[in-house]
């Protein structure tokens, strides 16, 4: 009777410990965040949403607007689901007589060198035509609103562009002690490389005018393990020029409205570009699939028009208003707040109906992408967008636990002074008790 009595005992505790420890799970997790030594000095943001019983579990700021830095890209993402087809259109065009005549979609692997597969390119060299490009369709800025100025320089923002060409950016390597450039730079031509023989002291780098498309390089010796990516001034005469050293029949530029009924060429699956846009955080992709969304469904193309289009239709149920500025999330005049996030991410999971794929296309955790570095474990547990800009650091996405709860949750950090990799190392810590524990 005893032993009955101990072992009846022994369960209940179990059973009321189990309970309890489920119940007190989120006000525990709230706890650490409020408690940490390292989140308490800034603004920090979180929302822990139960994908499968529908129920937000923690909130932490959630209804507060934080810049969300690359966590726009979400928002591209979902535009491009919403509307885009399974394949990236790549040119509107028509024929008249012996010439064909283009117009740009915004594609952004066209002669892009991360895509070695070009379809377009070999429409165009194969279709026997005269070629002309009919340009002036794109209404926008070059740069999107609230850019950097100061990071005109840098790989990770080349000018926006109806029909970009090698991602707008000249690649750079040294092969065989020289300098090699693609697209070429030359002393005389539209790309100039000019050497500054007064530089003869620090790094090797090449840094292009502000308003110009003159690259200087210093006089110095051309490390082995030299490489740079470098944006270069977009126009119609560079863009025609290197259209011309691609396509043999390229005829020229022209003045031509499009008219409403024309051919359309597509090129690379929609998930090749959503995937690169996600898993190392392509600012000129993001940027471009807007406006090849815009474009594909006759929409004006230009950043805000099609930005305004999305919220309106597909974003009308997110809890807050997002103030919703570009596609990449460079502009910290973006503002979106935790629970929209999560909100958004379960839009996206609904509308993709596939785990696999879903989880194929964002960073994993100890794996791929911004993530690699990350969250490692024997299996994956973290898929998410990251967002970083200085003193805001992000994470929004879906988290597997141990126990096989599936969750979506959004970590937001704006304005701090510590160093980056504290901030994410305590994000870590935090979601890996929870992936461990709830």
């Amino acid at each position: 009777m005893k032993v009955r009595q101990i072992i009846w005992v022994l369960l209940t505790l179990l059973s009321v410990q189990s309970l309890s420890a489920k119940n007190i799970r989120p006000r525990k997790i709230l706890r650490m965040i409020k408690r940490s030594v390292v989140l308490k000095e800034h603004f920090t943001g979180f929302a822990l949403y139960d994908l499968s019983n529908k129920k937000m579990l923690v909130e932490q700021n959630s209804d507060k607007y934080f810049t969300p830095a690359s966590n726009t890209k979400l928002f591209t993402f979902y535009a491009g689901l919403r509307l885009l087809k399974d394949s990236i259109a790549g040119l509107n065009y028509i024929e008249r007589g012996d010439s064909l005549i283009f117009w740009g979609m915004a594609d952004p692997s066209f002669l892009h060198p991360d895509f070695t597969q070009q379809i377009i390119l070999d429409k165009l060299n194969s279709s026997g035509k005269n070629l002309f490009w009919a340009n002036g369709r794109y209404t926008g800025d070059f740069y999107g609103v609230g850019w950097s100025y100061d990071d005109y320089n840098e790989y990770y923002q080349p000018e926006i562009s109806e029909l970009p060409v090698y991602g707008n950016i000249i690649r750079l390597s040294q092969k065989n002690n020289t300098l090699f450039s693609s697209p070429a730079l030359t002393q005389n031509g539209s790309l100039r490389i000019i050497t500054d023989s007064a530089k003869n002291v620090g790094r090797y780098r090449i840094r292009r005018e502000v308003l110009s498309n003159d690259f200087h390089q210093p006089l110095l010796p051309i490390p082995s393990d030299y490489t740079q990516d470098v944006p270069f001034k977009v126009n119609t005469e560079i863009v025609g020029k290197l259209l011309k050293v691609n396509i043999p029949n390229f005829s020229g530029i022209i003045n031509y409205s499009k008219p409403p009924f024309v051919k359309t060429w597509h090129s690379i699956p929609s998930d090749t570009l959503f995937k690169r846009m996600l898993l190392p955080s392509d600012n000129f992709i993001a940027e471009q699939i807007l406006l090849n969304i815009a474009a594909e469904n006759g929409l004006e193309m230009n950043t805000s028009k099609i930005i305004e289009y999305v919220t309106k239709n597909f974003l009308a149920d997110l809890p807050d208003r997002p103030q919703w500025v570009d596609g990449s999330g460079l502009s910290r005049q973006n503002l979106f707040t935790p629970r929209d996030m999560v909100k958004l991410c379960e839009k996206i999971y609904k509308e993709i109906g596939n785990e696999e794929r879903l989880f194929n296309l964002l960073p994993l955790g100890g794996k791929t992408g911004t993530l690699r570095n990350l969250y490692k474990g024997d299996n994956p547990f973290v898929f998410a967008k990251t967002g970083s800009l200085s003193n805001n650091c992000n994470l929004s996405g879906f988290l597997i636990t141990r126990s096989g709860q599936k969750l979506i949750f959004s970590f937001m950090n704006n304005n701090y002074i510590r160093p980056t990799a504290e901030i994410r190392s305590e994000m870590e810590r935090i979601i890996r008790d929870i992936y461990q524990n709830y």
